[in-house]
């Protein structure tokens, strides 16, 4: 709970640090945006429109898998591009642009 403000030494004497709670907030919203992309993502690729039966076959299941997997793995390689370009710009690379 430090994140928050659960360490009371860092947090102001009126209460909660309002600046982490602004980047938890927008955190939890970047997770959710990526979890609802992703199962609407899958779903579409791996489970067909006509429900024939309560459960997902074999072969959906193991669609479901592998794009979860592809997708998880596209969002971490994005995510250490994005931080590396970030660490060139502080250190006055830039972009290459």
């Amino acid at each position: 709970m430090s994140f928050l403000g659960g360490a009371r030494s860092s947090a102001p004497a009126g209460g909660l640090n309002s600046d982490k709670i602004e980047m938890a907030i927008t955190e939890l919203d970047t997770i959710t945006d990526f979890f609802n992309r992703m199962v609407s993502s899958c779903h579409t690729k791996c489970v067909g429109t006509r429900y024939t039966e309560g459960d997902l076959n074999k072969a959906e299941m193991v669609c479901i898998d592998r794009c979860v997997a592809k997708y998880n793995e596209v969002q971490k390689k994005v995510g250490e591009k994005i931080q590396s370009r970030g660490a060139a710009s502080a250190g006055g690379g830039g972009f290459g642009l």
